[in-house]
């Protein structure tokens, strides 16, 4: 990326210009479909066929039915409509800290938003984090991914006692906001059973993490195991690199039941003709630069360089990631796992300075993430890693010196270290 001085940034965070920003494959599709024709979505055209066949490919064979819509916030809203059509129920339970759109009816399922706004409403229901970093149950424990979908599973028997009916269960293959967590092997299947169980399906929200970011598998609910199969996928930022478009894939019988409302579902520009060229356009640059392998080839290499700065650094305390998904945890002492938050916009600030650019996510606001457009090298990777070891020797060094010093200089020179 380039600033308005010419300035060269590299770009660590933006996962919604998947394949390169602006890139000239993509750019020329969306400029010779313009040119052809660009109408509303009442009038067929091959490119949405072309593109939903193209995406049936990737997906499981039960996830054969496609909405095409403008953004990831209109495939959420979607997903909740579907499924409380299908289930005939209304609760919802969602993962704490997450975040899935900017609609009102995403807002009351996105703990990350509405703890700050009205609060949590009745139907819905709030699991914790599948965090085996800094959840109740840790990389110690030795069935973590049965211990979290228990406590869903009580979550449920809670909720029926009172007469409650649920519709879904609502969440990210991988926990992006909050904290690019990675939950453990099994814990989404014995979910999905539970949640089947009482009567509801099971949404994967693909927005952040889909389209072949985690390198082993095109959508990061096949990390859970081939045999997982959610009954509703949700995509968008990536799938169209920057253009407005999104989609919900789902079954047979949950879109039957949809239309059985005798309501037609339309959107007028979701799946226009530009757009569908674009969703292709983004396809074929995957396939073409075999950016799905590269993930998992510069991911691992990243994760390797970053778990090096862990030996080194005792404010890194977790690195965790698949493919060119990776969350770094800083954390103020390794006995408490203390959220290092006030160092960590500090890191991000002195990174930003470098030209390098970073964010924080997570319930702490202390989780560098990585989920940087797929094109990103090894030799981004290699001088990002340099970066990120000179800034937090540098801090270090600071921090060491306020040492040696009287408290209140130290409490000086630590405001200007740590603003």
């Amino acid at each position: 990326m380039y600033d308005e001085q010419g300035a060269e940034y590299i770009d660590c965070i933006n996962n919604v210009a998947h394949v390169g920003h602006c890139h000239p494959f993509v750019v020329q599709a969306a400029h010779e479909q313009n040119q052809v024709l660009n109408t509303n979505s009442r009038y067929l055209h091959d490119n949405i066929v072309d593109y939903a066949q193209r995406l049936s490919e990737t997906l499981p064979e039960k996830l054969c039915v496609f909405y095409f819509l403008n953004s990831g916030s209109e495939a959420n809203d979607l997903a909740l409509r579907l499924a409380r059509q299908y289930t005939g129920h209304w609760d919802v339970v969602v993962l704490d800290h997450a975040y899935h759109g900017h609609l009102s009816s995403l807002i009351d399922i996105s703990p990350y938003k509405f703890r700050d706004l009205d609060g949590q409403k009745e139907w819905v229901h709030v699991a914790p984090l599948p965090d085996i970093y800094r959840g109740p149950y840790r990389e110690d424990h030795p069935n973590p991914a049965e211990a979290y979908a228990s406590e869903v599973k009580r979550m449920l028997s809670s909720a029926q006692e009172q007469g409650r009916k649920i519709a879904a269960f609502f969440a990210e293959s991988l926990p992006s906001v909050g904290g690019q967590v990675i939950p453990p092997a099994g814990y989404f299947p014995k979910v999905a059973e539970h949640i089947r169980k009482a009567g509801g399906v099971f949404i994967a929200d693909e927005i952040q993490v889909g389209f072949g970011r985690v390198g082993k598998h095109f959508w990061a609910f096949q990390l859970q195991g081939e045999d997982f199969v959610p009954d509703i996928v949700t995509m968008g930022k990536s799938i169209g690199n920057g253009h407005p478009v999104a989609c919900v894939a789902t079954t047979q019988a949950v879109a039957r039941a949809f239309e059985a409302t005798g309501v037609e579902y339309f959107n007028t520009f979701g799946g226009s003709p530009v757009s569908c060229a674009v969703g292709l356009a983004v396809l074929d640059v995957l396939e073409k630069e075999q950016l799905q392998a590269h993930a998992t080839q510069v991911g691992s290499f990243l994760m390797e360089l970053l778990g090096q700065q862990k030996a080194k650094h005792p404010i890194i305390g977790d690195v965790r990631g698949v493919g060119l998904f990776i969350g770094v945890d800083l954390i103020k002492d390794e006995a408490t796992r203390t959220p290092a938050t006030e160092e960590a916009d500090y890191l991000v600030s002195r990174m930003k300075e470098n030209y390098i650019l970073l964010s924080t996510d997570g319930p702490g606001r202390n989780v560098l993430k990585f989920k940087p457009p797929m094109c990103f090298s090894l030799e981004n990777a290699q001088h990002v890693v340099a970066k990120l070891d000179a800034v937090l020797t540098d801090m270090e060094e600071k921090v060491r010196s306020c040492e040696t010093l009287r408290p209140q200089a130290k409490e000086t020179l630590l405001s200007h270290v740590l603003p």
